[in-house]
Order: C-alpha cells, then sequence, then structure tokens
C-alpha cells in the first residue's frame, strides 16, 4: 500500500477510534449504573428468589431426590452471586478504580496496539 494512502487508512482508524472511545465514555458509565441497579435492587432479589424456588420445585416435580436439588438449587443461586461480584468488581475497575475514563483510557491503549499491529502487518504483507 503506497505511504499516502496508508497515511490516509490510518488518519481514517484514528477518527474512528477517537468517535468510538468518546461514545464509550459517555454511555458505559450509565450502563453500569444501570446493570448494578439491575442487579442489586430490591426487585432483582424478589426476582432471583423467585426464580430459586421455582427451580428447585421444577427439580423436585422432575423426581430429583432431595439432596440434590438443593445442591442444584444452591449452584443455581451460586451462579447469581458470581454474576453479581463481577458486576460489582467491574464498576470498581481493576485495583479499585472508579472512574470511566480509565476504562476508555485502557481500551484506547488496547485498540492502538492492534492498529499499530494490523500497521505493521499490512507493511509485511506488501513486501
Amino acid at each position: 500500500m503506497p505511504e499516502e494512502k496508508r497515511g490516509k487508512k490510518g488518519m481514517k482508524d484514528v477518527e474512528e477510534f477517537k468517535e468510538l472511545i468518546s461514545v464509550f465514555s459517555d454511555k458505559v458509565p450509565g450502563l453500569i449504573k444501570g446493570l448494578i441497579q439491575s442487579v442489586f435492587s430490591v426487585d432483582a432479589a424478589a426476582d432471583m428468589g423467585k426464580a430459586a424456588a421455582t427451580y428447585y420445585k421444577e427439580l423436585k416435580a422432575g423426581g430429583i431426590p432431595d439432596e440434590v436439588a438443593i445442591k442444584m438449587t444452591q449452584d443455581y443461586i451460586g451462579m447469581f452471586t458470581r454474576i453479581s461480584e463481577f458486576i460489582k468488581t467491574a464498576s470498581r475497575g481493576e485495583h479499585g478504580r472508579h472512574h470511566a475514563e480509565d476504562i476508555a483510557e485502557d481500551v484506547e491503549k488496547a485498540v492502538r496496539r492492534k492498529i499499530k499491529l494490523k500497521l505493521g502487518e499490512d507493511e509485511k504483507e506488501e513486501r
């Protein structure tokens, strides 16, 4: 690819990346907040309880022995707990960081590495 054409493509990639980061920085904090509220609300807890009770009843109705049904229901509830813990950890960020800007910065660095890698691969293919 000629230098001028690759330069235009690279600039287009950078502009698209800037737009992506802008949208990411604007939207992600609200999405995370909404997700946390949906998982940790009173209604969510009631729904999880109903889901666990229904799960247990269905296991029993299917002929699963008590001890197995209880264990399977505990595992089912544990899945909700693991998802909740994952969301809490993700909302805090790595090492307790609290800002979406930090997340956006990490994403930006990763994308820049990918772009550089891709441009390097394009150069190798031309040779």
